[in-house]
């Protein structure tokens, strides 16, 4: 069987090679990253992320509706993005106003290829 994905011929330039792998972060560096995507990778979440982009600062109820899903489930979905440090809460009497985080905002714009003006000069800061 050949695997068209490997390299025939065992050929490193190890100084080149060397010089990524120093440059390459370790994989406890990069974990937060990791949990930023995966928090992202759902689509109801995704779609929760953009109507939050949109909307700017919701509560349950409206994005439920916005988004077609329950509100536990769209509850359930705040709570992981929350956690991941990508949406923002407060209460407002009895109910909790929902808001991106500027990387929440960065992150939902670069996955779905929207320009949010609000974070123009913010990238460095994320």
């Amino acid at each position: 069987m050949v695997n068209d994905d490997a390299c025939e011929l065992l050929c490193l330039d190890l100084p080149h090679a060397e010089r990524i792998r120093a440059a390459v972060p370790g994989v406890d560096d990069v974990e937060s990253a990791a949990g930023h995507a995966r928090a992202m990778g759902e689509p109801t979440r995704l779609r929760i992320a953009m109507a939050l982009l949109v909307g700017d600062e919701l509560c349950v109820c409206d994005m439920a509706w916005v988004v077609g899903a329950s509100q536990a489930l769209v509850s359930h979905h705040l709570r992981q993005l929350r956690t991941a440090g990508l949406v923002a809460s407060r209460k407002d009497g009895r109910m909790v106003m929902y808001r991106l985080t500027d990387r929440g905002r960065l992150l939902v714009s670069v996955l779905l290829d929207v320009e949010d003006p609000r974070l123009v000069g913010k990238a460095d800061r994320v």
